[in-house]
């Protein structure tokens, strides 16, 4: 079987675009993660709202903590979106061959996107524990990625992991709404376009309103396993009054999804299971939607690029035989 060049192009545009809106708004990430990850004590908590947050990283002076993971973060994102760009672009163009189709059906789409962020989960699992753990350590006292994953064991690594596959559902709900609605706004666009026009794409605007308006739908749905994968994967509290044994009875629970639900429910109610739903779904939108804009923007440009060394590759071969 030969190389398939346009799930490259394909995948190649996702992880890019990805990598950049990872960047852009990582400092909104940080915040929202120790926000979500802080459980109600006592009735009290230490961050009322996500300015908190960042309110703590500028009156200690440790505004630059706020990147605390990025290059982790930047690596998992960039391979998970390779990953799963390729192996949806790749299982939908094996269904439409080996079922005759010309469109996939909703149901369809579901399931092959749900593969694709199975096999995505699997692959990114220690690097999305690694960076979730790095943002929920206190600032200024991040660990790096090597230190990270290896100061616990393999399992550990690997911590919410059921969760993380029972998210596929968010990607899975959210690329086949905005595919959906990108093509029929495309074939809207092509009744009235000329037939010897350039070819129909999206504006920049357009795919950002359908990546905002998809995520948010996936995010709304899926809410409660967030918060619960954020609280299972996050640092260790460090308080210097707490005892060696007290400290690892706390990690223990934290890590177990019945310790999550249970902790949540006792403390802060049915509420507490969707305590920064709204930075979430201003950080998931916001970070989509860009995602989604720069990969339309960038697929043409992967695309001839992929084209042009492939073309390279070929008559360099060609020159080669002809010696």
């Amino acid at each position: 079987m030969g190389v398939d060049l346009e799930s490259i192009s394909e995948a190649s545009s996702g992880a890019i675009g990805s990598l950049l809106s990872t960047t852009i708004l990582y400092p909104l990430d940080t915040c929202k993660t120790k926000y979500q990850a802080e459980v109600q004590t006592h009735g009290q908590r230490k961050y009322r709202n996500l300015s908190d947050v960042l309110w703590e990283a500028v009156s200690t002076g440790q505004v630059l903590s706020l990147y605390q993971g990025l290059g982790t973060k930047n690596l998992q994102s960039f391979i998970a979106q390779f990953v799963y760009f390729y192996g949806y672009s790749y299982f939908k163009r094996l269904y439409l061959e080996n079922s005759g189709s010309k469109s996939i059906g909703t149901k369809v789409n579901l399931i092959l996107a749900a593969g694709a962020g199975a096999c995505t989960a699997i692959v990114t699992q220690p690097l999305d524990t690694a960076s979730s753990r790095m943002q929920t350590s206190a600032f200024g006292k991040s660990k790096g990625l090597w230190k990270t994953l290896t100061e616990g064991t393999l399992s550990d690594a690997f911590d919410g992991l059921g969760i993380s596959l029972l998210l596929t559902s968010n990607p899975a709900i959210q690329y086949t709404v905005f595919d959906q609605l990108k093509q029929r706004l495309l074939k809207q666009k092509l009744k009235k376009a000329d037939h010897d026009s350039s070819p129909v794409v999206l504006s920049a605007f357009t795919a950002f309103l359908l990546g905002a308006i998809s995520k948010s739908i996936a995010t709304f749905l899926t809410y409660p396993a967030i918060r619960c994968k954020v609280m299972i994967q996050a640092a260790d509290p460090e308080d210097d009054d707490d005892d060696d044994k007290t400290k690892r009875a706390q990690s223990k629970s934290r890590k177990t999804v019945s310790g999550v639900v249970s902790a949540i429910w006792r403390r802060e109610g049915i509420l507490g299971f969707f305590k920064g739903l709204d930075a979430q779904i201003t950080k998931t939108v916001l970070s989509s939607a860009l995602l989604l804009m720069i990969k339309e923007k960038i697929t043409a440009i992967t695309w001839v690029l992929i084209l042009a060394i492939r073309r390279s590759l070929l008559l360099r071969n060609g020159r080669l035989k002809n010696v």
